[in-house]
């Protein structure tokens, strides 16, 4: 690790941080910062140290420090090294797994799945969600498919080609070895998920149905409509309600968890606030799991549910659990565009659909105000058709999206105009929006056929925007869907706090720059029913039975510091709302660290980001009391934890000084305007270090080595 103190020290305190100082305040960012026992509200001890200033200029937002690896996969072909990881984990027999305790936070797809099959293994499993139903998740949300190498469609897949292609549409930026695991347990999944009832589409004869997704030249997607991700959750979610009624798992809804409880370096237990009536609880355990899905809603607007949230995954990384690659955002493609300044989310429509559908936008801007019927076929420009013959539409989703943003750059955007403010700072009028046309797909097939396939796509679009897309065509946009970036694990799933596992889109470890379409499902099944329950065993095996409670010393502290700081953020009492904190954090991330990203930009991000979080500190306005329902507190130490957490995404872009999928530098792209990487610099995998509030990153650095696959540049045309 690098060092942090004495004469190489990469902070030193201003002169006005040394006169609060010496008052006996706290100071973060400059400003005193009221304390309880000499520590900043909120805080930790290590969180008095004050920001960076005095670095060089080459490294001024980040210290390096020692490289990281991944010492849990086996050596050898790649093809076997998951079977010899199971033969070689330690076991627990069933005697003992009834004396140890498994905290699971999150019931999406990758913690239900992991508390249903923990649960019956015989695990004493305690489930936490923040929704009122483990069914409220976010998985639900997924509509498109959840791939698979079953080959089916006898079109030459295998395990190899989908371990291939999702590394190569992660841009070369992920771990060989957790790809190809994930691809050689899709096939169970599916097998698992037909067990269960999941009502998966099928041909006239009988046999499940495949379609493709973007990236891929083969039919692997197994799909349910457009509401796979349902499907598949209601799966999960009654494996994990028949544990409940067996008593092996015991199910909190409507609890947050704000702590991660740490005790002689162990992660042991966490703390939860009741939704419901605002009590604070302390729960402990032999091990615990996070499942708690992705980050995308620091933009604010996402297709991400309202509620999603990184609290969880970042008082982990507070408490020492390494995040892997953060600013790694996808930008999905195939999103109804924004419609206004006041709205609060932005709604997916499936890649499924650019299956059938052709995108394009005019080939003369003057047509952008016309009726989309009335532009003729030659005067279209099918743009991806265009652009990657060999792939056309079903481009990966980072590639469409861009292409999307550089046509609407270009002036030949539809739709309404809307307000954007530029890089420059000023407001200007915008269409963003390109055509997703099912006309041709309407002739060919019928309307009846489409809408055997899409039809509640259809429905949705039509009620959110008022337009019939059977007889206009859908409008899109790239809005913020999935982060690929999460917190640092092993081969095991363990981060670097023992005993702290990390499940699904928490995790950082499959997706690299980019991710496929119909992956996320995917990933999240096999982590939960096939991964973990393989893998918790062997540090279960040694390190369980820990008998810790909640008077423990460490615990207590743990409590004290959620006290603390909920009562801080009641007191502050300013002017600001949360929600237009919130938004305005939103905006410098599109703007800066969104679609495209510079190096001025990311600088003038993070400081504009922490100008808005010490304007967070001393004037958000948080009504209510604590001892209640309050859910302007619990939207408050969401958008703190954002606010952090942004930065760092910041921070993380400026670094690394290359464009590698969604991740994409204006100053590195090649002349027709691709991503470009530099794998000579970057082939690493980022995972930075917490030190405190304020206080400078560390960077640690895990090589990423092919030996089964070769990196080269991507292409798709």
């Amino acid at each position: 690790m690098a060092t942090l103190f004495g004469d190489n020290a990469p902070w030193k305190r201003s002169k006005k941080d040394e006169a609060l100082a010496a008052e006996g305040a706290s100071v973060v960012d400059g400003q005193a910062q009221p304390t309880v026992d000499g520590v900043a509200a909120g805080a930790t001890p290590a969180d008095a140290r004050p920001i960076n200033k005095d670095a060089s200029a080459s490294n001024e937002f980040w210290v390096e420090g020692d490289p990281i690896a991944d010492t849990k996969a086996p050596d050898g072909p790649v093809e076997t090294m998951w079977q010899r990881r199971q033969f070689e984990a330690s076991l627990v027999n069933p005697a003992n797994r009834r004396k140890i305790d498994v905290i699971i936070v999150g019931t999406g797809l990758a913690g239900a799945a992991a508390g249903a099959t923990l649960g019956e293994a015989g695990y004493n499993v305690k489930s936490f969600c923040y929704q009122d139903s483990p069914r409220r998740a976010h998985s639900i949300a997924a509509q498109g498919g959840i791939n698979a190498a079953k080959n089916y469609k006898n079109d030459n897949d295998s395990v190899y080609r989908l371990f291939y292609d999702t590394v190569k549409g992660g841009d070369y930026r992920s771990r060989e070895s957790n790809v190809y695991r994930l691809a050689e347990v899709s096939a169970n999944i599916i097998d698992q998920c037909v067990a269960q009832g999941v009502p998966f589409a099928r041909e006239y004869g009988g046999l499940l149905d495949n379609r493709s997704f973007g990236g891929v030249q083969v039919q692997r997607t197994f799909y349910a409509r457009g509401q796979t991700g349902q499907q598949l959750l209601i799966g999960a979610y009654q494996a994990l309600e028949r544990q409940i009624g067996a008593g092996t798992v015991e199910m909190f809804n409507a609890h947050e968890m704000l702590e991660l409880v740490i005790v002689e370096g162990k992660a042991r237990g966490i703390i939860a606030r009741n939704l419901r009536t605002g009590e604070i609880e302390t729960h402990m355990a032999d091990a615990v799991v996070l499942a708690t899905g992705g980050y995308g809603n620091v933009f604010f607007l996402s297709t991400n549910a309202m509620g999603s949230n990184v609290t969880a995954a970042w008082r982990a990384h507070r408490k020492g659990a390494y995040f892997g690659n953060p600013c790694y955002t996808q930008i999905h493609p195939t999103c109804i565009p924004q419609s206004g300044d006041k709205q609060s989310k932005l709604t997916l429509m499936s890649e499924s659909l650019r299956n059938d559908g052709r995108i394009w936008v005019p080939k003369d801007a003057a047509d952008c105000d016309k009726d989309p019927r009335e532009i003729p076929e030659e005067a279209r420009d099918y743009y991806l058709e265009r652009i990657y013959p060999a792939f056309g539409n079903l481009v990966p989703r980072d590639i469409a999206s861009r292409q999307a943003k550089n046509m609407c750059d270009e002036g030949r955007g539809v739709g309404p105009a809307i307000a954007e403010v530029g890089p420059d700072g000023e407001e200007r009028m915008v269409r963003r929006g390109v055509y997703l046309d099912f006309a041709s797909a309407i002739e060919r097939m019928g309307q009846e056929a489409v809408a055997a396939k899409y039809g509640n796509l259809f429905d949705m679009y039509e009620r959110i925007t008022g337009e019939n897309p059977y007889e206009v065509p859908m409008r899109i946009y790239p809005a913020v869907h999935y982060t690929m970036g999460g917190l640092w694990v092993d081969y095991d799933l363990q981060s670097t706090i023992p005993g702290l596992f990390v499940a699904g889109e928490a995790n950082f470890s499959d997706h690299g720059g980019n991710r496929l379409g119909a992956s996320a499902l995917m990933q999240g099944l096999a982590d939960g029913y096939f991964v973990l329950p393989n893998t918790i065993n062997d540090y279960l095996a040694t390190e369980g039975q820990s008998g810790v409670t909640a008077d423990h010393p460490e615990a207590q502290a743990a409590l004290r510091e959620v006290t603390e700081r909920v009562e801080k953020l009641l007191s502050i009492n300013g002017t600001r709302s949360v929600d237009s904190i919130h938004r305005e954090l939103g905006t410098i991330m599109w703007e800066y660290c969104g679609m495209e990203r510079s190096d001025a930009g990311l600088r003038t991000a993070i400081e504009k980001i922490r100008a808005l979080r010490e304007e967070f500190w001393t004037n958000v306005k948080v009504p209510g009391a604590a001892a209640t329902l309050n859910q302007s507190l619990e939207k408050a130490g969401r958008v703190a934890d954002f606010l952090e957490l942004g930065e760092l995404m910041c921070i993380d872009a400026l670094h690394r000084r290359e464009s590698a999928g969604g991740h994409f530098r204006a100053e590195s792209q090649t002349e027709d305007g691709e991503a470009l990487r530099h794998d000579d610099e970057f082939a690493y995998v980022a995972a930075w270090e917490y030190t405190g509030a304020g206080s400078t990153p560390v960077l640690h650095k895990e090589d990423l080595v092919y030996n089964a696959i070769e990196m080269k540049q991507r292409s798709y045309k």
